[in-house]
């Protein structure tokens, strides 16, 4: 009797714990608007944020363009793009020239380096992709994902994305 009781304990603060780090690892961190530091120069980005809103799974892909700047008078090295999900895709824009899939990290193969030097004053677009099938019909509610930009020393700039997928 009395190891059961023990038993059911020990399963009871297993799941309180499991819920309790689940919330933690849940909460958000907020991105700061205006200008991050990136290696030996800034970049900012003209908005951080998307809400696409509503977006239904029969329509396929959607996209969002961030511009980022350099605004030091320092060239920025972009070594690397990731994202926070498979579903989620970047590119890298400079006029004609794109760069790209860059995905996330430790799926589907190593995602490639970027490589690409951001001279003072200039500017790239960000292309963000979001496949709303990626996660099949049960893929459906809010979905929150990060893009990050990562200089040679390692140092982040994040833009994100949000919208509710329905079917």
């Amino acid at each position: 009797m009395k190891k059961n009781i023990i038993l059911v304990l020990v399963v009871v603060l297993f799941f309180v714990g499991l819920a309790y780090f689940g919330k933690v690892a849940q909460k958000a961190t907020p991105i700061a608007s205006g200008t991050e530091k990136v290696g030996n120069g800034s970049l900012s980005a003209d908005e951080k944020f998307y809400d696409f809103g509503s977006i239904s799974m029969k329509n396929g892909k959607v996209s969002r363009l961030f511009k980022v700047s350099n605004l030091t008078d320092e060239d920025v090295f972009l070594e690397r793009v990731t994202t926070s999900c498979m579903c989620t895709v970047a590119y890298v824009i400079n006029g004609e020239d794109k760069k790209g899939p860059f995905g996330m990290a430790g799926h589907g193969g190593a995602v490639p380096k970027v490589n690409d030097t951001i001279k003072a004053g200039e500017t790239r677009e960000i292309e963000v992709v979001f496949d709303p099938n990626a996660h099949g019909p049960a893929g459906v509610g809010l979905i929150d994902r990060i893009i990050t930009l990562a200089d040679k020393n390692g140092e982040e700039l994040n833009l994100e994305i949000k919208a509710v997928v329905t079917p």
